[in-house]
């Protein structure tokens, strides 16, 4: 586990928009460059077309550079656990971070107390589609 994205992650957790669902969500991306971009998840009254955590943080991360990072090294994601297990990046989530990433980056899940486990986005996502991209 990476802890300082864990401690980002938990951080700005805290700072999330979730008045539908009140699941609360909190994601940081260390890009390759070794900056860290973080997000929160955003609802809206359109739910469920709000703004996932991880999909902020990616955002944050292209934003938020001169040049506009696209490779992330790793990410964390802290949330409560659902039904005892950690939860894990949604299906959407898993694809984009496949897109700016390799199959053996890891994706650090932890509950709010720092537990977690370390899974690799290939592992989460395999054989994601790619469009052009260098797999």
């Amino acid at each position: 586990m990476d802890a300082e994205l864990v401690t980002r992650a938990r951080a700005v957790r805290e700072r999330a928009h979730a008045p539908y669902s009140g699941f609360a969500v909190g994601a940081a991306v260390r890009s390759q460059s070794g900056e860290i971009f973080t997000g929160a998840n955003v609802e809206n009254a359109s739910y469920p077309e709000g703004c996932c955590a991880e999909t902020a943080a990616l955002a944050a991360m292209v934003a938020g550079t001169p040049a506009g990072a696209r490779r992330i090294a790793a990410i964390a994601i802290v949330a409560e656990r659902v039904a005892g297990q950690l939860t894990t990046p949604c299906g959407g989530c898993r694809q984009r971070i496949a897109e700016f990433s390799a199959p053996d980056t890891p994706v650090h899940v932890a509950d709010l107390s720092g537990e977690g486990q370390t899974y690799r986005i290939g592992d989460l996502l395999p054989r994601a589609f790619a469009l052009g991209a260098d797999r």
